[in-house]
Formats: structure tokens, C-alpha cells, sequence
């Protein structure tokens, strides 16, 4: 590994590369956290699908989603940031073609502060780089900690959309 882009208080944002795959999948492995995620069970293929989605926002946009650790570890805890993602909604709908947040936190880190730390770096950086812009994020319905965080953070609802197996989510947007 070379250097992280960001470093916080306890934490030190990667971007992505061949050696995260592992982590990566162990990321999303308990159904806990896969809760929110469209409940798919993932397999090692999954994760190198979002190794590769990951990395190639950063190859096309300059930004994406950070392998967040630990300082001074080498596990992956988290996986936070701004993205490029196409969601197929429709551009009414404003989520395809603009910057996106997301966060997954690896369950044995719940409940303390992790994402917020790690999302609070990655938006200052993504503004600070990139120029204060829109970015959305969406969330499904009832995930009560992700929509306070996403509040905590300045994003407010704006829509609403249903998920591949037809589980409502809640678009939000974060205004320059």
C-alpha cells in the first residue's frame, strides 16, 4: 500500500486496490449489515464487482468511495464516500449522473462514530477537490441511523424510489 488520501482522528481513508477484495467481502457478509442493502447474499464476485465499481469511479471521476481503517491497521472497518453511480431511476428523479454518498460500516464497528468521522472527511475533501456541487444519497426506509446521519451530515429528502425487490427508499440531496 502506498499512503492514505485522508487521515482523521482514528481513522485513514484508502483508495481502493487488488489487495481490498477480501476485506471487501467480509464487509457485507453478515446479514445484519446486508439489512439495508437489498438483502442479496454476497459472494466473492459481489465484492469484486464493487472493487472494480469503486475503483473505476475513481478512475473516471477523481473520486469514489474510500477503504476506510483503523489507523495502523491493515482491516478494512468501513467502506464511505462520494461515488459516480448510475441507478436507473430516471433523471427526474436527480440519483443518476451526480456524485453520490454512501457508507457501509462492518458491524463490530457500529455505534461509534465511524461513519460519521469518515463521511464528514470525505465530504470536506470531495468539496474542497471537486467544488461544493449536489450530491445525493438514498436509503431505505427505516434505516433509522443511516437517515440520521445522513441529516447530521446536511442532506435533506427530496424523493422517494423503490429498490429492486420493492423496498422503499428515501432519495436525499446535499445542496452547495
Amino acid at each position: 500500500m502506498s499512503a492514505p488520501v485522508l487521515t482523521t482522528a482514528r481513522l485513514e481513508l484508502w483508495q481502493p486496490g487488488p489487495g481490498d477484495l477480501a476485506d471487501l467481502f467480509q464487509l457485507t457478509f453478515a446479514e445484519e449489515t446486508r439489512r439495508f442493502l437489498g438483502q442479496f447474499v454476497p459472494t466473492e464476485t459481489d465484492a469484486f464487482a464493487r472493487l472494480l465499481r469503486n475503483a473505476g469511479s475513481w478512475s473516471l471521476w477523481g473520486y469514489g468511495t474510500f477503504m476506510v481503517r483503523l489507523k495502523g491497521a491493515d482491516r478494512i472497518v468501513a467502506n464511505c464516500g462520494v461515488f459516480r453511480s448510475h441507478r436507473g431511476f430516471g433523471t427526474d428523479q436527480g440519483l443518476d449522473n451526480v456524485p453520490e454518498a454512501g457508507w457501509i460500516i462492518h458491524r463490530d464497528h457500529w455505534g461509534q462514530g465511524i461513519a460519521r468521522e469518515a463521511m464528514e472527511a470525505a465530504l470536506a475533501w470531495f468539496d474542497a477537490v471537486h467544488g461544493p456541487q449536489r450530491v445525493a444519497c438514498m436509503i431505505e426506509q427505516g434505516h433509522a441511523a443511516s437517515d440520521r446521519l445522513a441529516q447530521r451530515l446536511g442532506f435533506v429528502p427530496y424523493g422517494r424510489q423503490e429498490n429492486e425487490t420493492g423496498q422503499p427508499l428515501i432519495l436525499y440531496e446535499r445542496l452547495p
